[in-house]
């Protein structure tokens, strides 16, 4: 594991952990993963942690068609989600791939940082 990337990836799952819109098992892959750092277990709850992300971090393409489907009105009631829709339309026109929340945003920062984190040495 890359020092740098270590550096990074903990201290964006601090943020991930605080943010309100991080699931539940978002966050205990994220706690197991701080509790594993510099022991044996250490390399398969990185993984873990990574696939957790994968399948939390919300794509754009994802985030707009939340917006538009009635769990997204009803979470974000019409105008919250006609507003939501049109800011993932917005993210798309600017190149993102992701959801910009709190909880996206950190993890695709630690996704960015896979290849530091899966380094031997």
């Amino acid at each position: 594991m890359e020092k740098k990337a270590m550096e990074l990836a903990v201290e964006q799952t601090h943020r991930l952990m605080e943010a309100a819109s991080c699931s539940q098992e978002a966050k205990q892959a994220a706690q197991a993963w701080l509790d594993a750092l510099g022991t044996p277990q250490q390399e398969e709850e990185t993984r873990k942690y990574l696939q957790e992300l994968e399948e939390d971090v919300v794509t754009v393409d994802g985030l707009i068609a939340f917006a538009q489907s009635p769990a997204g009105e009803k979470v974000f009631g019409p105008q919250g989600a006609a507003k939501l829709a049109d800011h993932g339309r917005q993210l798309k026109v600017d190149g993102a791939k992701y959801c910009d929340c709190p909880a996206c945003s950190a993890a695709a920062a630690i996704l960015e940082q896979r290849e530091g984190l899966l380094a031997q040495g």
